[in-house]
């Protein structure tokens, strides 16, 4: 995976006729990391490859592709990319989840403005959210609450609620709700507990 991100980085930054060194000057990365990520011999963290896709104009997902697969077991370097929208990246952690009730998912947030405005909203089930890294501004009810990593909480959807992340370094958080709306009689069905429409 490494070595398809860096060779789709370093046609990306040709066509452009970019230098590393600019590269590096928009993204904040060193020259060295940028040379050893082009050629597959470095991995690279989720938000500064957004950083990455930013400077070159992609969005995110051209980077991450998902992979189908069907197993009761899904390894750590198997997680299927769900979704990538606005500052959030969402991956399953389940490789059938079509006829499941519950939907896990590991979900990173990448960081927003703490004057954003964000909006607050429910509807049906109930959401278990547990921080593995990161600081996470959980809002329920017009309450703000911060939670750290080892922190959890669970509650019914049908509150009013939404998440953020106002640090400056990736939220990680290990998300299990229902409905699972990807479940076979509910395909096509939208998503409604995809907050980054609000962000």
């Amino acid at each position: 995976m490494n070595k398809d991100i860096g060779k789709k980085i370093k046609e990306l930054r040709n066509n452009k006729k970019m230098t590393l060194k600019n590269l590096s000057e928009l993204t904040g990365l060193s020259t060295g990391f940028l040379s050893q990520l082009e050629r597959g011999l470095t991995s690279i963290a989720t938000d500064s490859l957004a950083n990455v896709a930013e400077a070159l104009e992609v969005d995110l997902s051209y980077f991450i592709k998902p992979q189908r697969k069907r197993s009761h077991i899904v390894r750590s370097y198997e997680k299927e990319l769900f979704r990538v929208e606005n500052r959030f990246i969402q991956y399953l952690l389940s490789s059938d989840v079509q006829d499941k009730a519950m939907m896990p998912r590991i979900i990173e947030l990448l960081p927003i403005n703490s004057e954003e405005n964000i909006n607050q909203y429910p509807h049906e089930g109930e959401e278990f959210v547990y921080v593995l890294e990161g600081t996470l501004t959980l809002l329920i009810n017009d309450h703000q609450y911060e939670l750290f990593p080892g922190d959890s909480a669970h509650y019914s959807s049908r509150l009013a609620h939404n998440w953020a992340n106002y640090t400056n370094k990736l939220t990680r958080l290990l998300v299990v709700s229902t409905p699972n709306l990807l479940k076979e009689n509910n395909q096509g069905a939208e998503v409604a507990d995809d907050k980054s429409n609000d962000l």
